[in-house]
């Protein structure tokens, strides 16, 4: 079947399901459109990585002699987490492209695309082109392009270790669920040679997933995890999604700790050796987050949700750090990309430095409740907005992305899925109870 070029190209990146929506002759059209994308900026050569999926190999093969029969060259990069891709892309200086589905179930796959530098592709910044070139069909080169392979991990591992003092780091028992996915590949190279006690769940590469999803945004993904760190009396445990540049902790008391915390504790330690650093925030972070921010003496930047959002905001601002409460995390000396290995190892530097554990470091940052991201299908959300905002009169609002609604001591944000007929609502108060019963008033305006 045909590749469906209008269901596989998403805001952020390409992703679909393996034969019905995207197969090997797409990924050979779409590298070939990303070739004619990159060569009007000069480019010369392409970085071409895979995640563990089944069809990645073939995928990424095709996408390369996609990208060949264009003039370009082909640096295959082979297995490799996306922050591993994003890391080769600023170093080399090349833009690159790794197959991967994220933290989608197995039958998926797709593709995550840089420019030189790992600077962002989304849909506003090259995907559009990129789908209408891949549509259109190649255009004849004047010569074919080389492939050659190149092992970067031990260069990877060193770049990443370089983000915290080695030698201040402590000898903690760290569970690392990798869920089968390209943790298990990055995460104990990383470890090595650290005074690390690593117990590792589920290192296995298999884009099968056999023991559960690689998204550990879902807390039932997090049970194997919980249980493990008080089954070894761990220090802490740590969840990557499939492709490993997202990551969440849990602490040791088996208790998960959201994004925004995990923000929170990256930003104090930043401002600590970087004061007046100015660090980024999506608008559905925890209030905690620009406090913290501002008790550090930073500046905290609001944006809308979404890495290319972030990237181009720290570029704009110089932030040194910017975080997502969905397990994102991005920092300015890895050419502002996003790395869950990089948030884990500052993380460990900081409870390094905090013996009492991770529930008494994060004990003064869980100052308020949040109800998760709920989704609400409707059949106009545009008119839902307004009709909610229309309930709210005497409360500030904005629309920086979706409507945001602070009403003093309790606040959320609606925005639209980019993708399906949802909408997605998350909320803030004081206490759980609150929590639920501002819910239920704010469902029952999109209701």
């Amino acid at each position: 079947m045909a590749t469906d070029y209008d269901a596989i190209f998403k805001a952020y990146d390409i992703r679909g399901t393996v034969g019905d929506q995207i197969d090997a002759d797409g990924a050979r059209a779409i590298g070939g459109a990303f070739a004619r994308f990159v060569a009007s900026s000069g480019a010369e050569a392409v970085l071409v990585g895979r995640d563990m999926r089944p069809e990645g190999e073939e995928f990424a093969a095709a996408f390369g002699d996609g990208v060949m029969g264009h003039g370009i060259d082909v640096v295959d990069v082979g297995l490799c987490a996306t922050d591993m891709l994003y890391y080769a892309s600023g170093s080399l200086g090349l833009p690159g492209a790794v197959f991967t589905a994220s933290h989608n179930p197995a039958g998926y796959n797709g593709i995550k695309m840089c420019g030189a530098g790992a600077t962002p592709i989304g849909a506003d910044t090259g995907l559009g082109p990129i789908k209408a070139m891949a549509i259109s069909g190649p255009e004849p080169a004047a010569a074919k392009g080389t492939r050659t392979s190149r092992d970067l991990l031990d260069d990877y591992v060193a770049h990443v270790c370089s983000f915290v003092d080695v030698d201040a780091l402590a000898p903690l028992l760290v569970v690392a669920d990798t869920a089968n996915g390209m943790g298990g590949l990055v995460v104990p190279a990383v470890f090595d040679g650290l005074p690390f006690t690593l117990d590792l769940l589920y290192p296995e590469l298999d884009g099968t997933f056999p023991n559960h999803p690689a998204d550990p945004l879902q807390p039932e993904n997090l049970r194997d995890l919980q249980d493990r760190v008080l089954a070894v009396d761990a220090n802490v445990g740590m969840a990557f999604d499939g492709d490993a540049d997202r990551m969440f902790l849990v602490d040791e008391n088996a208790r998960p700790v959201s994004g925004s915390l995990t923000t929170a504790i990256i930003a104090r330690a930043i401002l600590e050796r970087d004061p007046g650093a100015t660090i980024i925030h999506n608008l559905i972070c925890s209030r905690t987050v620009p406090e913290v921010i501002a008790e550090g003496g930073g500046t905290a930047v609001r944006t809308r949700v979404g890495h290319t959002i972030i990237k181009q905001a720290m570029a704009e601002t110089g932030a040194v750090f910017g975080g997502e409460h969905s397990g994102h995390y991005y920092f300015r000396d890895n050419y502002r990309a996003d790395s869950g290995l990089i948030a884990a190892l500052m993380v460990l530097e900081s409870l390094s430095r905090h013996p009492a554990g991770l529930s008494d470091l994060v004990s003064d940052l869980d100052r308020y409740a949040a109800s998760g991201e709920l989704n609400t299908k409707v059949v106009d959300a545009a008119a839902v907005i307004e009709r909610v905002a229309a309930s709210f009169p005497d409360a500030r609002q904005d629309r920086l992305d979706g409507l945001t609604v602070d009403l003093g001591d309790w606040w959320f944000n609606l925005r639209p899925s980019n993708t399906e007929p949802l909408l997605r609502l998350n909320l803030e108060a004081p206490t759980p109870d609150e929590v639920e019963e501002r819910v239920a008033e704010v469902q029952a305006h999109i209701a």
